[in-house]
């Protein structure tokens, strides 16, 4: 098996999707625990030569570093890094629609190397584009952007529906699987739908696409207990997502 950077674009590749992936330490593009396993995946993957590639947000500003006073009262600041000093920009872009607005989405790439000779690439995507607005262009900014809820779904809006895309102008549509690490990366169930219904000619999802659909994706969690779980309001949703996607999730049974 060739690895992924000379394999044919055609030849079908798991991909996984994660909010947060660990590589190194110097690139703060991870929290905690769930990164560090996102990147683990990801390495077991290139070392035993499986077709598989990551894609996350880029965060140019980190997570945070943490600062204590003398009483235990933590302050926040930036962890700014240079995304240029590690990874390749890639010409391929994006839109994704959120609140209505376009937002342009573009990649870059850092390649695991395996020990096995095989490179597994991790897409990382990036909204700081002056196509966008200085809000649009803050989405990828800061991993889990403070705790908003609408700021953290626009972000998931990012991965899980520019993701996909991304994958394909990139030169991947033929994919095995989605695997989803943790529900920040649910979304992607909307382009597959939408294209799944499209393909049959269908009006709605019936039983036979939301199989297919089923059928291609894979989840595993992190953190099995409701606080690690995103919930969003149904209004906030169709703010963000538009009513015609929020109508198909509710069709699907999602």
């Amino acid at each position: 098996m060739t690895d992924l950077v000379s394999r044919p674009p055609t030849e079908s590749l798991v991909a996984y999707f994660s909010l947060e992936i660990g590589l190194i330490s110097t690139m703060p593009t991870y929290s905690g625990g769930l990164g560090v396993l996102a990147g683990d995946t990801l390495r077991a993957a290139a070392d035993l030569r499986v077709p598989m590639a990551g894609v996350t947000l880029l965060y140019r500003k980190g997570y945070f570093h943490q600062h204590l006073d003398p009483n235990g009262v933590q302050t926040e600041s930036p962890s700014e890094w240079d995304p240029e000093a590690y990874l390749e920009l890639l010409p391929a872009r994006a839109t994704v629609t959120i609140e209505g607005r376009q937002v342009v989405v573009q990649a870059w790439r850092y390649l695991i190397q395996g020990a096995s000779g095989a490179t597994v690439p991790v897409y990382f995507l990036d909204t700081s584009l002056p196509e966008n607005s200085p809000e649009d262009q803050a989405l990828t900014d800061i991993l889990y952007g403070g705790g908003d809820p609408r700021h953290r779904l626009a972000q998931e809006v990012v991965l899980g529906i520019g993701g996909p895309e991304l994958l394909r102008r990139l030169g991947h549509p033929r994919i095995h699987a989605y695997h989803m690490n943790e529900g920040h990366a649910a979304l992607l169930t909307i382009p597959l739908l939408e294209r799944a219904i499209a393909e049959s000619g269908a009006v709605e999802p019936g039983p036979e696409i939301l199989d297919a659909v089923r059928h291609v994706c894979v989840f595993t969690t992190h953190t099995p207990i409701p606080a690690g779980q995103d919930q969003f309001p149904v209004d906030l949703a169709r703010q963000v997502l538009g009513d015609q996607r929020i109508d198909l999730l509710q069709a699907a049974g999602t």
